[in-house]
């Protein structure tokens, strides 16, 4: 069970949040709200904790924000790992994971093997897929890093240690994959840019060794559906757009001394073509669009799902962009039929079924609202898109606690049944948001979290093939 402190914050969240969404819904049916224009809010200054820092250089990433929509409040925070000048270095000691007759018998449970294994707390399902349960109480002493580098910052501070900026110089540059994170806060609360989500992007970013793109989406009920998911598509757009920016600057950087000047026009009415956009220089040096992953939590799961879908069928419409895999972590699906979860834990943990449909109300027109909703419900019959087989790998994670997680799970074992690799993970006395909640950050379960979700994803983004086993 969860700790008695989680307990009695998960009683004062949803005391505030259920105020907070109240509050909204009587100013909407009050028509107070949701007439305000499409330009929108990302975030809740009067409601959220302070933003955190930015620009900013720390725990070896650094961060900007970017503005990238004039006509929507749409912008994004990138978080640049500084192994993007270094190679990580490569631990001289062989990873954990075999352990020597007298070892304490917790150690079994320190490393997950999703196919094939038969060590503790795994269950190998009969199409294929893993559930897995990882107890809350683990000795992290045991626990690999994904990667074991330590990071020189020096290329990005100065003498006195105060962050002065990044701008990549040169050609010999290290290229990462890109990572498109959507924040969690039922459509209507949270910010791209919270010290919570801001922690949560620089340790993935360190993990997994990629750029985070934190996406700040227009919040309900200031801008209702579709405007949250078209915003996350717009991103993937922009990222398109910047990596083929990149290549014209390139172009036009390298028309001289005698180069045919008909080309070099060519090129110049190129780059003109585009408008005011300009290239982002740190996208431009370090990111490889073709490796790019996208990451939910909670109702972000059910943007970046949609952003997937999108991708499949736009297919080579989007290139140089290729989405390799998607993480939905305690995605925010609901339905009009009951899960045996929902129904079991209908009062469960900071997100009850009370606090789901206010939440759905204020995000979902009067008009079109319903549980079975494509947005809500990903397995409703008739929902418009690609067939499930062509959806990206798809790694889902659930909470015990959370009484979303049986819907999430039914999602997986579909994507399986058509043979999309799509494994499980379950965590043991865990609630929703166990592992990007501010409260809930530090604990070692949020940071197993995002250590096995850094294991699977670079499954999808090596160049030197799948030699992380999962």
């Amino acid at each position: 069970m969860p700790s008695i402190g989680v307990k009695l914050y998960s009683v004062f969240f949803k005391f505030m949040l259920k105020h907070r969404l109240q509050s909204r819904l009587q100013a909407l049916e009050n028509d107070a709200v949701g007439g305000g224009g499409s330009f929108g809010v990302t975030s809740r200054p009067d409601e959220e904790t302070a933003a955190a820092p930015n620009p900013s250089f720390t725990d070896g990433v650094a961060t900007k924000d970017i503005h990238i929509d004039a006509v929507t409040s749409l912008s994004v925070r990138v978080f640049l790992p500084d192994t993007c000048l270094h190679l990580p270095e490569t631990r001289s000691k062989s990873r954990v994971g075999v352990s020597s007759s007298g070892s304490d018998e917790n150690q079994a449970l320190v490393r997950r093997y999703s196919y094939g294994s038969s060590n503790n707390g795994v269950v190998s399902s009969s199409n294929g897929g893993v559930l897995v349960k990882r107890a809350q109480n683990v000795d992290n002493s045991y626990r690999r890093n994904s990667y074991g580098c330590s990071f020189d910052d020096s290329n990005l501070k100065s003498e006195n240690g105060t962050y002065r900026g990044y701008k990549p110089v040169g050609n010999n540059f290290r290229r990462l994959p890109v990572m498109l994170q959507f924040h969690g806060g039922g459509f209507v609360s949270g910010s791209n840019d919270s010290v919570a989500n801001d922690f949560f992007c620089r340790r993935i970013a360190r993990l997994c060794d990629v750029i985070v793109l934190a996406v700040g989406y227009r919040l309900a009920p200031e801008n209702k559906y579709p405007a949250a998911f078209e915003d996350g598509l717009k991103v993937l757009h922009w990222l398109a757009k910047q990596a083929n920016l990149a290549e014209c600057s390139k172009s036009l950087g390298g028309t001289r001394g005698g180069v045919d000047l008909r080309r070099s026009e060519a090129n110049l009415h190129v780059a003109d073509a585009f408008g005011a956009s300009m290239v982002e220089p740190w996208l431009a040096a370090h990111g490889d669009p073709s490796r790019c992953v996208l990451l939910g939590v909670s109702c972000g799961g059910n943007i970046a799902d949609y952003v997937a879908r999108k991708a499949v069928e736009a297919g080579k419409l989007l290139d140089p962009v290729k989405v390799v895999a998607q993480v939905l972590m305690y995605p925010f699906f609901i339905g009009s039929i009951p899960t045996h979860s929902e129904i079991k834990m209908a009062n469960s943990y900071f997100y009850d079924k009370a606090m789901c449909l206010l939440a759905w109300k204020l995000f979902l027109s009067a008009e079109e609202f319903s549980l079975d909703h494509p947005a809500a419900n990903p397995l409703v019959p008739g929902r418009e898109g690609p067939p499930l087989k062509k959806m990206p790998p798809t790694l889902t994670v659930v909470a015990e606690h959370d009484s979303m997680r049986d819907r999430a799970i039914a999602y997986s074992e579909e994507l399986r049944k058509v043979n999309v690799d799509a494994p499980v993970l379950e965590y043991k006395d865990a609630v929703h948001e166990f592992a990007t909640l501010d409260m809930l950050l530090k604990t070692p379960q949020a940071q197993a979290c995002a250590e096995d979700i850094a294991i699977w994803v670079k499954k999808y983004i090596s160049l030197r093939g799948h030699e992380f086993s999962y």
